[in-house]
């Protein structure tokens, strides 16, 4: 949660889940079980005031940062979001999250690409 004196302006949350292989893109299925475990990143909101401060692209990679190393105790592939609408979903592709071929919305980053994009 990020917050300015008493005021929320943004927030998410994560927890374990999984994908099917199904839903999964290529580079999330390969050598996987199905389903595949993945963090699931909740949603992800900016207070509408607070936009384009970058707040949203911080709290990302907060969620990156705590996935990578939530991933060195539970068998976690990727980290993956259901985005909200398009908007939504041109922001994540922005840090290399890749959408499913069979729900568009809902896009995933393995945690080898996460740790490509937080470097870059």
């Amino acid at each position: 949660m990020v917050c300015c004196g008493e005021t929320v302006v943004g927030y998410f949350g994560l927890a374990v889940g999984s994908v099917l292989h199904s839903v999964a893109t290529g580079k999330v299925r390969r050598n996987m079980p199905d389903p595949i475990p993945v963090m699931i990143l909740g949603r992800l909101a900016v207070d509408r005031r607070w936009n384009g401060q970058g707040i949203g692209s911080g709290m990302l990679r907060d969620a990156i940062l705590k996935t990578i190393e939530v991933s060195e105790y539970a068998g976690i592939r990727a980290l993956l979001v259901h985005a909200i609408d398009e908007e939504a979903r041109r922001f994540y592709e922005k840090w290399s999250f890749q959408p499913s071929q069979v729900e568009p919305l809902t896009l995933m980053i393995t945690l080898q690409d996460a740790r490509k994009a937080l470097a870059g």
